[in-house]
């Protein structure tokens, strides 16, 4: 295509998969540490949510009262 011969396209895709996997080794555990700090300082009880599996039933209880979560958001961004 370029005129570069198959050991140069070799060495580009590796180092394009090593970047690529590198990208989602840094958000997966950005995400992990987001879980992790939100758990610890409370804002979220990720517990709950972890019952949700063996709880499932229609009769079971809201896990978040949801007018109060629209509130608490309006409040944030006033």
């Amino acid at each position: 295509m370029l005129g570069l011969d198959q050991e140069t396209w070799n060495t580009i895709a590796g180092y394009g998969k090593f970047f690529i996997t590198l990208f989602v080794f840094v958000i997966f555990y950005s995400y992990a540490y987001s879980i992790y700090k939100r758990d610890k300082t409370g804002e979220r009880d990720f517990e709950k949510y972890s019952d949700l599996v063996l709880d499932d039933s229609i009769d079971s209880k809201p896990l978040e009262d949801r007018r109060n979560n629209e509130e608490d958001k309006k409040e944030k961004v006033v």
